[in-house]
């Protein structure tokens, strides 16, 4: 045993004969003991309350519980409010907002920090406002063969040339406003989701087949991005469509092998039609700049032939005149230089016939010589 017989017991009675029980009965014998009394435990609880709410010692009327003061309804009054704001204080984090609820009547919206909803008269809903929401549409993303074909399906859409083409793409979304996004709209994903596959299926419907898969996505996902938050705000939905993401735009699976050689034959008609305009347009290129040549060409012999005319017939105006005032000399004149211009490109031999004899002498040029050895 931990104490002794001689030493006070856990509860603070003696031990052995005559010491009191934990319950504060008479231990006579060192084994007759009894077991407690139950108005004297009821009894024991009314005093120790007593005392701790304050009061001044006496019963209330019969013996009940004793009479509170002043003290201790303000204690248990302090107790009561304190749990009160406890439970009234609430904290909205940075991402969030809150709707305070009067009765469930919209009262307002509070903004991170710390707040204060007297309860139970006000309630409050919290929402992470800035988070990003993301809605995948035509996604194969179904773990059984059912839901697979159900995705599939979604992304099969039907263009305005008449094609069809299986689209997937992904929606990013936001609150813009808690209030209306919380009493204005029932399943919030589900109503995002089913416009914008509303919208898409109208935007391909009027878009033509081969822009799609090819050239368009951004347009097409910007047109589609407006209207989807048209369509949210004339529902006052409180979202923000962020972006559209167009992921993937092709044929159905089972004519994608098909359709794949039609773009390869008409991506090859498009080459050999732009080799074929490169070189009529090099062919045409140059047969205009021979054309322009041969003009210029004519141009210029044109000019050259009636200028030498006009230079001639100047020359022979001048020579006239000059033979009107001395025809002889001008006779002579004209003699010498149509030898010179005879003789010019002539080797010259003279022959001297001096007394019978014909003696050949050539002509010796020194001015040519001269001017092959300056050469």
């Amino acid at each position: 045993m931990p104490w002794s017989n001689n030493s006070g017991g856990p509860w603070g009675g003696g031990g052995g004969d005559g010491g009191r029980g934990p319950w504060g009965g008479g231990g006579g014998g060192g084994g007759d003991r009894r077991p407690p009394d139950i108005d004297d435990l009821l009894r024991q609880g009314r005093e120790r309350l007593r005392v701790i709410v304050g009061g001044g010692g006496g019963r209330g009327p019969g013996g009940g519980m004793p009479q509170f003061g002043k003290r201790g309804f303000a204690a248990i009054g302090a107790v009561l409010v304190a749990i009160w704001v406890w439970g009234s204080l609430y904290t909205v984090k940075p991402e969030e907002q809150a709707v305070e609820l009067l009765f469930g009547r919209y009262i307002a919206t509070r903004d991170s920090g710390l707040q204060f909803a007297p309860w139970p008269f006000v309630t409050y809903e919290k929402r992470a406002v800035t988070r990003e929401n993301t809605i995948d549409i035509g996604f194969d993303g179904g773990t059984s063969a059912r839901l697979r074909a159900q995705a599939q399906d979604v992304g099969l859409m039907l263009t305005g040339d008449e094609n069809i083409v299986d689209i997937d793409f992904q929606v990013v979304w936001n609150i813009s406003n808690l209030r209306h996004h919380l009493f204005n709209l029932i399943g919030q994903g589900e109503t995002v989701k089913a416009v914008s596959e509303s919208v898409m299926r109208e935007v391909i419907g009027q878009s033509q087949l081969s822009p799609i898969l090819s050239r368009d996505r951004g347009v097409i996902a910007q047109t589609v991005r407006d209207r989807i938050q048209q369509t949210l705000d004339s529902y006052e939905a409180g979202v923000s469509v962020l972006r559209v993401n167009f992921d993937r735009a092709d044929p159905p699976a089972q004519v994608i092998d098909a359709f794949r050689d039609v773009q390869a034959a008409a991506q090859d008609r498009v080459t050999a039609e732009n080799q074929a305009e490169a070189y009529a347009n090099r062919a045409l290129a140059e047969a205009r700049g021979s054309a322009a040549q041969i003009i210029q060409e004519a141009e210029a012999f044109r000019a050259q032939t009636v200028n030498e005319a006009a230079g001639e017939a100047s020359r022979f105006k001048a020579v006239l005149a000059e033979y009107l005032q001395a025809p002889q000399v001008t006779r002579q004149r004209l003699y010498l230089e149509t030898m010179e211009r005879v003789f010019a490109g002539m080797d010259v031999v003279i022959i001297d016939q001096e007394n019978g004899a014909h003696n050949v002498l050539p002509f010796l040029p020194l001015n040519e010589m001269r001017r092959s050895a300056q050469r």
